[in-house]
C-alpha cells in the first residue's frame, strides 16, 4: 500500500500499519513539540491514489481522535473518495485511539483503540482513478486496503508539483472534509499535484521546515506566513525580516529559479492591530465553546510586537527587495483571498479559522494565482 500514498513526505511503519508524516524524522527530532508532532502526523492533503475497476473497496485504518475536556465531542474525521477527480463517497471511522486534551490544565493522555473498516460499495463499473483523501485533522494509520478487482498504482500524471507551507488554515481547520480544505480545492482547479505542509500552529519560520522544502521536488512553491508568528508571540520586529530572509534563502538553495509565492495573512480582526499572544477564551471554554482572543496590547507594538498589519507591510517590503535579484519570487496580500468584506459576510467561527464555505472561496481565488504561476 505504501506505493499508493501521495502527499506525504515520509511513511513510518508502526505496529498497526503505515503512518504518513508531513515532516521527515530528522526534522521531527529537532523539535520534539507535542503540537508539532500532532500537526505533521495529521494527513492534510494526503491521499491513496490508484487505478482499479473495483466496485467495492475496503480500507482498514486506525485513527486517533481528539477529545477536549469540557467540550462536546468532535465530529469524526471524513474520508473523501473521488472517482476520476470528482467526489463520489464520504465515510468516517467512528472508533480508534483517543487523545484527550485538557486545555485549561495543559495536559493530555492517549487511550488505545481498535482498527476500523471503511467500506466503499456500489462504485461504478469500469476502470477508473480512485483518490481516497484521508482526514485532514485526524492522525490516521493505514492498516490494509482490499478491493474486488486489481489495484494498480498511478502512472506519472505529468502534473506540476505544488509545494505549500502554512498554518492551521492551510492544514484545513474548520473545513468539513479533506478535499474541501482550500489548498486541495485550489490544486484541483489549477490541475497541480499538491504536497501540503500546512502545520497547524507551526508556520513559525523553523529552519527544519525550510530545509525540508529545499529538498523536496517542486515546480511551484508557496509560503503563507504571519498568523502563527502573531498568535504565539514568537518574534519581535527586529528578528522578523532576517528570519524571513533566512527561510527563503534556504528554500532557494534547493530551488533557485522555481516560482515562489509568499502570502501574507488573511484578514483576522482579533490580530489586525492587536499583538499576541492568542489564548483560548476561558468563559467560552466554560460554556463548551472554542473561541480565541488576542491578549497583547496595541501599546506593545512600539516595543516591536507584531500584528498582521505590520507583517503584511514587512513581507511586501521584503519581497520587493528580493525581486531585484530574484525575478521568480512573488508576493500576494492574503486579504485578497479573505478580506474585511468577506469577514462581514463569512465571519471566522472561532475568531481565528475559516469555515467550510470560506475554505472553498479561498481555494477558488487562489487557483487563479496558481494558474498564473504555471505560465
Amino acid at each position: 500500500m505504501i506505493n499508493l500514498i501521495h502527499g506525504a513526505v515520509e511513511v513510518e511503519r508502526t505496529a498497526a500499519g503505515l503512518l504518513p508524516h508531513r515532516l521527515p524524522a530528522w526534522a521531527r527530532a529537532q523539535c520534539p513539540d507535542a503540537q508539532l508532532a500532532m500537526a505533521e502526523s495529521q494527513p492534510s492533503g494526503v491521499r491513496l491514489s490508484f487505478r482499479t475497476a473495483a466496485t467495492s473497496i475496503e480500507l482498514d485504518t486506525l485513527p486517533t481522535k481528539r477529545a477536549y475536556v469540557g467540550m462536546a465531542a468532535r465530529p469524526d474525521g471524513v474520508y473523501d473518495l473521488h472517482i476520476d477527480g470528482k467526489l463520489a463517497r464520504q465515510l468516517s471511522a467512528p472508533g480508534g485511539k483517543t487523545l484527550t486534551i485538557d486545555l485549561a490544565a495543559g495536559a493530555s493522555a492517549i487511550e488505545p483503540g481498535a482498527t476500523q473498516t471503511l467500506r466503499f460499495t456500489d462504485l461504478p463499473d469500469g476502470d477508473k482513478t480512485i483518490d481516497i483523501w484521508l482526514p485532514h485533522d485526524e492522525t490516521t494509520e493505514l492498516v490494509d486496503l482490499r478491493a474486488n478487482a486489481a489495484i494498480t498504482p498511478l502512472a506519472a500524471t505529468g502534473k506540476r508539483k505544488w509545494l505549500h507551507h502554512g498554518s492551521s488554515i492551510s492544514a484545513g481547520s474548520n473545513a468539513a472534509s479533506p478535499s474541501g480544505i482550500w489548498p486541495v480545492v485550489a490544486a484541483g482547479l489549477a490541475g497541480v499535484d499538491l504536497l501540503n505542509l500546512g502545520l497547524s500552529g507551526n508556520a513559525l519560520l523553523d529552519p527544519f521546515t525550510a530545509r525540508t522544502m529545499r529538498d523536496l521536488p517542486a515546480d511551484l512553491i508557496s509560503v503563507k506566513l504571519g498568523i502563527n508568528l502573531v498568535n504565539t508571540d514568537l518574534l519581535r520586529l527586529r528578528a522578523f525580516a532576517p528570519a524571513v530572509h533566512g527561510f527563503l534563502d534556504t528554500i532557494r538553495d534547493g530551488h533557485p529559479n522555481t516560482p515562489l509565492l509568499v502570502i501574507s495573512p488573511l484578514h483576522c480582526p482579533i490580530h489586525e492591530d492587536t499583538p499576541g499572544p492568542c489564548l483560548f477564551d476561558a468563559a467560552a471554554l466554560a460554556e463548551g465553546r472554542l473561541l480565541f482572543r488576542a491578549v497583547g496590547k496595541q501599546s506593545e507594538i512600539r516595543q516591536g510586537k507584531l500584528t498582521l498589519r505590520v507583517i503584511r507591510e514587512q513581507l511586501q517590503a521584503i519581497i520587493q527587495q528580493r525581486q531585484a535579484t530574484d525575478p521568480n519570487i512573488h508576493y500576494l496580500d492574503g486579504t485578497q483571498l479573505y478580506g474585511p468584506d468577506d469577514n462581514a459576510r463569512l465571519p471566522l467561527p472561532d475568531a481565528l479559522h475559516p469555515d467550510a464555505a470560506t475554505h472553498q472561496l479561498i481555494g477558488e481565488r487562489f487557483a487563479q494565482t496558481a494558474l498564473l504561476l504555471q505560465s
